[in-house]
């Protein structure tokens, strides 16, 4: 039986192991960096608190993109300020429910 090769990759400076074929490597330390710096750029709003939401938001970012590239439509401008705003009215509903919370309690 043959084993895939791993790769370790950081992500918000936590290791992961992923297996990965060797003529693959490159690739997806590539997609790791991309992932880290796209979760980085979201967690620095300090707005989305918690690994899981940031991940979740980095998801919901990257699909978007990936979405907006299988229908043929690039990720312009436009898009991107429209995703974005999407994303701090998500963030500011979240800290405004939070707040809440808070002043209940």
């Amino acid at each position: 039986m043959t084993r895939t090769p791993t790769v370790t990759v950081e992500i918000l400076d936590k290791p992961y192991q992923v297996a990965c074929p060797p003529e693959q490597e490159q690739a997806l330390l590539a997609a790791a960096r991309h992932l880290d710096q796209q979760m980085r750029d979201i967690r620095a709003t300090g707005k989305v608190i918690g690994l899981e939401r940031v991940a979740i938001m980095t998801a919901l970012n990257l699909s978007y993109e990936v979405l907006n590239l299988r229908d043929g439509k690039p990720a312009s401008a436009a898009d991107d300020q429209e995703n974005r705003i999407k994303t701090l009215n998500s963030q500011l509903d979240e800290a405004l429910y939070q707040l809440r919370q808070l002043e209940i309690n």
